[in-house]
């Protein structure tokens, strides 16, 4: 007999994502307040900040004080810290409670270079640092495969070139990739293109998809990588965020909020409510209002 269970889908929000590129520092207290509401509307992956210099990203200066603030309300939520190296990595281990640590690698060298200041070399000797010290540790490793549907700075792009790094990926033991869209140029047919490839040769690696969209544009990559048997998530509510070190302009998240409208449309489960959501969303939008310039996707 058919299995007449609803597909399910897992939604990580990233307030950390959301939060890094604005002109303001947003207080410690803002951000706790924040990710409780996320918490308490039922978030149960959360990208909540990152181990980095604070020269590098001042906004992520606090990442401590707001996971010890956190700490007594965790329960079951699976946090992700975004971490450099493996200096970061040592941090996330020392500060306990995090599940996951993020690394970003780039297949295009000179994102690489501005995100993190290492080239690919560097960057390959890293993941391998990375690997042996969170199986020692026992945190799971996710690797955020940015530009993988596209290169704005006229470097070479393929779908070969995404499954040759996902695949030295896979060799090395990462279990988690993220196949990211960080400026915002994934089309729908390499999205679906792209994630078909990768699920097929690769049936032993857990995908998610991570993009970055203007608001007119974020359903057809999204529903893509669905069809295309994604099944995991990265979004922010009220589509806040992008990476300041990509582009002049930032390119915002996913809107969490209309994803989730939208499979719940479909009838699959996202494991959230959408009368839920509204508390943090409206905190979404008023943080934005106060913290920075309306880089909402218009």
């Amino acid at each position: 007999m058919a299995s007449t269970m609803p597909e399910q889908v897992t939604i990580i929000e990233c307030p950390r994502d959301a939060f890094q590129g604005l002109p303001q520092f947003i207080p410690t207290e803002t951000k706790i307040d924040y990710l409780l509401s996320l918490m308490e509307a039922g978030f149960s992956h959360i990208d909540f900040g990152s181990f980095v210099s604070p020269r590098a990203v001042p906004q992520m200066q606090d990442t401590q004080q707001v996971l010890d603030a956190l700490r007594p309300y965790l329960k079951e939520t699976y946090l992700i810290a975004i971490i450099p190296n493996l200096k970061g990595l040592e941090r996330v281990i020392q500060a306990g409670g995090i599940r996951c640590a993020g690394y970003p690698l780039s297949i295009s060298s000179t994102f690489q270079q501005r995100n993190l200041h290492q080239d690919l070399e560097q960057s390959w000797k890293v993941v391998d640092d990375l690997v042996a010290r969170a199986r020692e540790a026992r945190i799971d490793l996710v690797v955020y495969l940015s530009m993988a549907f596209g290169n704005p700075y006229g470097e070479a792009w393929s779908a070969d070139r995404v499954i040759t790094f996902v695949d030295k990926l896979a060799q090395k033991g990462i279990q988690q990739i993220s196949l990211s869209d960080t400026v915002g140029l994934a089309k729908a047919q390499e999205v679906h293109d792209v994630f078909v490839a990768c699920l097929k040769k690769f049936p032993e690696v857990h995908f998610g998809v991570h993009l970055h969209s203007r608001l007119e544009r974020w359903e057809q990559p999204v529903l893509a990588a669905y069809e295309a048997g994604c099944r995991r998530f990265d979004g922010a509510l009220y589509g806040i965020g992008g990476c300041p070190f990509a582009e002049d302009e930032l390119v915002g998240n996913i809107p969490t909020e209309r994803v989730v409208h939208r499979f719940n449309q479909m009838g699959i489960t996202t494991g959230l409510n959408e009368s839920a959501i509204q508390k943090p969303l409206a905190k979404a939008r008023e943080i934005l209002e106060r913290f920075g310039k309306d880089g909402r996707m218009e």
